[in-house]
């Protein structure tokens, strides 16, 4: 147990001493940690007991692990959370495109190959943007292992690709340099500050340290090829969606949505197609944006522990 503490006091000549303290008792701390898989370092952040039910945190576009930094501490206390960065990602490595294959594929076959490297026989995942085609082809690789699904504008029916996504179907029909650069526009600054601040109630409480340490990440040398190879990846999804509906009609996972529903990347049009093909499902629309553990996190934390706790059993 790491107890954190501080004491002010002050004195005069005229009485005894009076102390303030504060001590804020923190039992299971996020750790930053490093392990290689294939020769590359993934990175990623764990908390909680290890003997307790494990989630999986997959986290979406241009983001990493850093996006779930305020949730992990808040379901650590009964959860053993682990959240992985990428390759490209976040404090992962970056190998450049020519010595990695940035596919959708590639990316959970690496995360699969992660979760054996850190002992992870059995997991809840938390799936959000990218998170969801990466989680989805775990999930239908391995439906023993699946203990729940948390979805957070995790896309998985043709309903939720929108106007959004015109440039992107154009790139994957053709791709060429010009359709390439059309898509160059998704990588700045002011798309990623775009993708965390649409559709929030308050945009003052969305810290300008999301948007600005993604684009540091996103503009280090190489990373727009790295990007630009995903998002042409991104096209071999939909034909995939009728594989992952099929596995949640034949296995049934039990499955939390807490959907940011003014997203215009995911928008609540692929949230609703989930209760055709779910039975077990608890059903949450959010009045935020496409990032939304960043305005309701604690709501999000709230529904998880309770979700978790209800449908989990609790490993002694």
């Amino acid at each position: 147990m790491l107890v954190v503490g501080a004491t002010a006091s002050k004195s005069g000549n005229q009485g005894p001493a009076t102390a303030l303290s504060t001590s804020v008792e923190i039992n299971h701390p996020t750790l930053h940690k490093t392990v290689q898989v294939d020769g590359l370092d993934i990175f990623y952040r764990e908390a909680g007991p290890k003997d307790a039910p494990v989630i999986l945190l997959l986290h979406g576009f241009p983001t990493s692990s850093h996006m779930f930094r305020n949730l992990i501490p808040q379901l650590s206390d009964r959860f053993h959370v682990v959240a992985p960065d990428y390759p490209g990602f976040g404090n992962s490595s970056m190998p450049p495109v020519d010595e990695f294959t940035y596919t959708f594929d590639n990316l959970a076959k690496f995360i699969d190959k992660f979760t054996k490297k850190v002992g992870l026989d059995s997991y809840s995942l938390y799936m959000m943007d990218y998170g969801a085609p990466v989680g989805f082809r775990l999930a239908v690789s391995h439906p023993e292992r699946i203990e729940s699904l948390i979805i957070q504008n995790g896309n998985a029916y043709e309903e939720g690709l929108r106007d959004f996504w015109k440039p992107f179907r154009t790139y994957w029909k053709d791709r060429t340099p010009e359709n390439a650069k059309a898509l160059e526009g998704f990588l700045n600054l002011s798309a990623t500050k775009w993708q965390y601040t649409h559709g929030v109630r308050h945009p003052e409480v969305i810290s300008p340290e999301n948007w600005l340490v993604d684009q540091y990440l996103l503009d280090r040398p190489g990373n727009s090829d790295i990007q630009l190879q995903l998002f042409y990846s991104y096209g071999s999804n939909p034909p995939l969606y009728p594989q992952w509906q099929a596995y949640l009609r034949e296995y049934q996972p039990p499955t939390l949505i807490v959907w940011g529903k003014n997203d215009q990347i995911f928008p609540a049009e692929g949230a609703y197609p989930y209760k055709r093909d779910l039975n077990n499902l608890e059903f949450h629309l959010l009045d935020t944006g496409h990032f939304a553990l960043e305005e309701d996190g604690d709501l999000i934390a709230n529904y998880i522990g309770r979700f978790l706790d209800k449908r989990v059993a609790v490993k002694q």
